[in-house]
């Protein structure tokens, strides 16, 4: 079934979407989280040792199941395509500043829309910066940007990152190998074959109806397209009747629990950075699993590189925290962004760039 030819389909898949996003927030994911590719990504790879912040060590069985669904899907519908080959470690490098602005600003462009349909104004906030940058990465393409074409090579080698998670998703639950929070939003999760089940169908139904956060934008201002905005609207209204009909719904900025802060500035540097990188990669975070899903070994490498920044963002103290209750004095204490995050973010702007203007199509081979 193409899910992509008519907005009502596209809809439809992003109403699907939604439901699966409402049911692990009922069954036990983070407060105004349910799904967030930044950071079940960064929990996994503390899961697996990569960074030593206790409170988000969980290996996510959301991420095998997108990517799997994707795979599954794709050679069901003979959609699987192995490539590879179009400027691979500046990809990884795009993976990375990906990672960085998310956790900057707290969540990947899935999040930040259920963070925006649970009332959260910082994301409101920092929906204006992914607009922005998405917009200089269509400035970028419009000036001829281009990472180079991607080749078709060996069936086996797009098939890598879907055995790897399959692996991850073994030793996650048959082994003792892998490290699980006790306490913070690592310990908070839906139970395992629902994570799956729900990683499963997510994951179908984003590769068949191309669903993109950092596209849907991109289609408006190149090409007044809203076809793709379709699916992210189908998402954002089911999840705006279940933070409603639940009591989650709440208009604010400070409000502890939803794992966010209010520092204007870097919200919207965060999702700038993320919204720019994400259009010089060709996608954003959940469409970068996808992509690697159903073939695509630059995307995997993108991944790759998501998990390293995820790393590299609690190792050197990059990550902002959010607004939380002091449990002794009861008082709100507001979320921040660390200096170490802020020079970061700036950093990586900067790069996005130089890659932007530096990588033409005239000269891609």
């Amino acid at each position: 079934m193409n899910l992509s030819d008519s907005k009502k389909k596209l809809a439809l898949a992003g109403v699907v979407c939604g439901i699966v996003a409402a049911c692990l927030a009922a069954l036990g994911n983070p407060a105004n989280m349910a799904f967030c590719i930044a950071c079940f990504i960064r929990d996994t790879a503390g899961a697996m040792g990569m960074h030593q912040a206790e409170v988000v060590q969980y290996a996510r069985p959301e991420i095998i199941g997108l990517v799997l669904g994707a795979f599954i899907i794709s050679v069901a519908t003979k959609e699987y395509r192995s490539t590879a080959g179009s400027s691979p470690m500046i990809r990884f490098v795009l993976g990375v500043i990906i990672m960085i602005g998310a956790l900057v600003f707290l969540g990947c462009p899935l999040r930040m829309v259920i963070r925006m349909s649970a009332g959260d104004l910082n994301a409101w906030v920092a929906f204006v910066g992914f607009i922005l940058g998405v917009g200089t990465g269509v400035f970028a393409l419009k000036n001829g940007f281009s990472l180079g074409r991607a080749h078709i090579t060996n069936k086996s080698s797009g098939a890598v990152l879907p055995a790897v998670v399959v692996g991850i998703l073994i030793l996650a639950t048959c082994t003792t190998l892998f490290k699980v929070s006790q306490a913070g939003p690592g310990s908070m999760h839906a139970p395992i074959i629902a994570s799956l089940v729900g990683g499963l169908v997510f994951g179908a139904f984003a590769q068949k109806s191309r669903m993109c956060f950092a596209g849907s934008i991109r289609d408006i201002i190149l090409m007044k397209n809203f076809d793709l905005i379709s699916v992210i609207a189908g998402l954002f209204v089911v999840m705006l009747v279940f933070n409603i009909a639940t009591g989650r719904f709440v208009v604010g900025f400070n409000t502890p629990g939803v794992i966010a802060h209010s520092e204007h500035l870097w919200n919207i540097l965060g999702m700038y950075t993320v919204g720019f990188a994400a259009v010089l990669a060709g996608g954003c975070p959940l469409r970068q699993l996808i992509l690697a899903g159903q073939g695509s070994s630059d995307s995997a490498v993108t991944v790759v590189g998501m998990f390293v920044g995820s790393a590299i963002c609690h190792n050197f103290g990059l990550a902002a925290s959010g607004t939380a209750l002091n449990p002794e004095t009861k008082e709100v204490v507001a979320g921040a962004v660390p200096v170490n995050g802020k020079v970061a973010c700036i950093i990586c702007i900067v790069i996005c760039f130089i890659i932007a203007f530096t990588n033409k199509r005239e000269e891609a081979k």
